[in-house]
């Protein structure tokens, strides 16, 4: 079966969503649910709360991607990454995209292009981050909510590989986000 020939399937019937746990960002989210076929399954996941969040994609020219090194909770070291952040009440994404470029890399963007909206986890997680392209970029910084200045470094955008070796370099949605822009600048450039 080809991609494009895909049938609209029935969603599952959930008969019960129970909270099991709570912490400050998260909650655990029991659900009970009969597929079409009649097969019976107890699902957990991770509801998220209802903000929103950007992940950007900083060119500081056509061929060099801006990345920054913070310390993250969840793998307990420092990770290069892509910039990100929520959206704030009353912000839209670009909003949002152009004001957390100015708190974490020092830069303003002065050309916004919303690409996608990637999901975490959708077995398992109801969060999901938007996309945005940043370009034309010109200094300008703020202050922002980092516990710690964080390290910004420049990266061929042609060189992926080389970061996706890296073990400090694991986030899928930056791997994914840079792969996307890549093959962007690619088609700009061809005739």
């Amino acid at each position: 079966m080809k991609i494009n020939d895909l049938p609209q399937r029935k969603p599952p019937e959930i008969h019960e969503r129970k909270r099991i746990s709570n912490s400050r960002f998260f909650h655990v989210e029991e659900i009970n649910l009969t597929f079409s076929n009649g097969e019976q399954r107890v699902y957990e996941r991770l509801i998220a709360p209802p903000l929103r969040a950007v992940l950007i994609v900083p060119m500081i020219n056509e061929d060099t991607v801006l990345l920054i090194q913070e310390y993250a909770g969840g793998t307990d070291r420092y990770e290069l990454g892509l910039p990100k952040g929520a959206i704030d009440p009353g912000e839209t994404a670009m909003q949002a995209a152009d004001r957390e470029l100015k708190e974490e890399v020092g830069f303003g963007a002065s050309k916004l292009t919303h690409l996608k909206n990637l999901t975490l986890a959708p077995g398992y997680m109801s969060h999901g981050i938007q996309v945005i392209l940043a370009e034309e970029l010109y200094a300008e910084s703020i202050e922002g909510d980092e516990p710690e200045p964080i390290q910004v470094f420049e990266h061929p955008i042609a060189d992926i590989e080389s970061l996706v070796s890296r073990d400090d370099f694991s986030e899928a949605r930056s791997i994914a986000a840079l792969f996307m822009v890549r093959e962007i600048l690619k088609k700009r450039k061809t005739p």
